[in-house]
């Protein structure tokens, strides 16, 4: 068999990496749970005319067909068609509208699985990749404190991981009727347009998007860079209201959605600069291009790679869970997870102290006592010690050898009763012994009492130290 090529955009950790990913599963995991989160978990695919339903482009989507299927008629949509999920988001709206009545609202739920997005792989950005969302979700209303909440456990998730390299993070954020308000008090009707050009100031820069406001949009010149002045706006309190009102008045906007925007935003800072000092920023300029949201948005960058992009976003929905009579408002935020964990391994920010879960490598003595060895590893395993059986019965030397190349701190030599050597020279007895074999200290021990370092029990996930 020819050697595989690799597809771009569908990572694949090394076992070293998969402990760090892992770990930081788990981190995460430990603290929506403590903040009240229930883990679910929801189906891969989705029909897809729901996918594309909340501003998403087909182009993104992967279609599920099988092998013999017919491809439906030209010009007529396949009702059936399966597509799968490209976030969290609008398969939990889904969710939540079937399963309401089991349901406790408000509902706050977690969820960890991959997703697919059909886009162009580049740094940070995968087409199979792991997110981490949390939500919570209303029966009718949902309390805005819940947005100024769930950034700031996002903030306390993503620093539990600061003992392991993970840089600081910032969020930025703000309001969609914010930038509504302000939009058509301009004048301008074709608000989700302008946003998914203003969502684009990162990547073409402010000329660019003054060109798409233009022709795509409908703005004026001056309708364009008043847009572009909005999203300059930014800062770590509530200052950044009283910016937007000056440049509002200077523009003749009056608008009570922006004033209602505006009234959120500046709680939202306020509150959380009490809470978690320096962490969330106001950022006018951050629009999230999905059309679902529809008050506060967010965005968290890596202090020190801010090139990486957004590694957690989200925002307010409000109509997003709707029956057509029972609606099921809600704000969520999820973490990709492959795009941070890219960056940390790639920058060699993070590694794990060994590549496998084995604490000890037990030694055979020959094969016909592997049996002996055997029941070690069982008596091992069943206190808990990670721990496996070598694989052949060579020399203890090369026994030694495969621990090391796995990063097993220990190997186990099982008793071998007194016998006599070919040349004559009876070696006594020994009991059982573990080597550590960094420091190379070798010690009797049972397998009923014997125990490794807290250290040494399972890998452990640490910082990579600069010189």
């Amino acid at each position: 068999m020819a050697r595989p090529t690799p597809l771009s955009g569908f990572p694949e950790w090394r076992p070293a990496g998969r402990i760090v990913e892992q770990h930081v599963l788990d981190v995460l995991r430990r603290t929506f749970e403590l903040h009240g989160f229930a883990g679910i978990e929801t189906r891969a695919v989705e029909p897809l005319d729901q996918l594309l339903r909340k501003g998403e482009t087909s182009k993104e989507v992967y279609v599920l067909r099988r092998l013999q299927e017919e491809a439906p008629e030209e010009g007529r949509a396949d009702e059936k068609q399966l597509g799968l999920h490209f976030d969290l988001t609008v398969p939990f709206a889904r969710y939540v509208l079937e399963n309401a009545g089991h349901l406790s609202f408000p509902f706050k739920r977690y969820q960890i699985q991959k997703v697919w997005r059909g886009e162009r792989p580049q740094d940070g950005r995968f087409r199979e990749f792991v997110q981490a969302d949390i939500d919570v979700v209303g029966a009718g209303t949902l309390p805005y404190h819940y947005e100024v909440e769930l950034p700031l456990v996002m903030a306390e998730a993503l620093g539990a991981l600061r003992e392991i390299g993970v840089p600081p993070v910032r969020i930025l954020v703000n309001n969609r009727k914010v930038a509504e308000g302000f939009y058509r008090g301009l004048g301008l009707t074709d608000v989700e347009g302008v946003l998914r050009s203003i969502d684009k100031l990162d990547k073409i820069g402010p000329d660019a998007v003054a060109e798409l406001l233009v022709s795509e949009t409908g703005a004026t010149e001056l309708q364009a860079r008043a847009c572009l002045a909005l999203a300059a706006i930014n800062g770590p309190d509530a200052s950044v209201v009283d910016e937007v009102r000056a440049l509002a008045a200077s523009h003749g906007v009056v608008s009570e959605l922006l004033d209602e925007g505006l009234a959120e935003l500046g709680a939202l800072v306020s509150a959380a600069a009490e809470r978690a000092p320096g962490v969330v920023v106001a950022d006018l300029k951050i629009a999230r291009g999905l059309d679902y949201y529809t008050g506060s948005v967010y965005e968290t960058v890596l202090v020190g790679h801010e090139q990486l992009g957004s590694i957690c976003s989200g925002g307010r929905y409000d109509t997003l869970a709707s029956d057509g009579a029972n609606t099921y408002p809600g704000v969520g935020l999820s973490i990709g997870v492959s795009r941070l964990l890219s960056r940390l391994l790639g920058a060699g920010l993070v590694e794990s102290s060994r590549s496998v879960p084995t604490a000890v490598v037990v030694a055979v003595n020959h094969e016909g006592e592997r049996a002996a060895s055997d029941a070690i590893a069982t008596a091992l395993r069943a206190r808990g010690i990670p721990c496996e059986v070598a694989p052949t019965a060579a020399k203890y030397g090369k026994q030694i050898k495969y621990a090391d190349r796995r990063g097993v701190p220990f190997v186990w030599f099982p008793a071998t009763p007194e016998h006599t050597r070919a040349d004559g020279t009876v070696v006594p007895a020994q009991g059982d012994q573990v080597k550590d074999i960094r420091s190379g200290e070798q010690v009797d021990a049972d397998p009923a009492d014997w125990t490794p370092p807290v250290e040494d029990l399972w890998p452990v996930v640490r910082a990579v130290e600069r010189a």
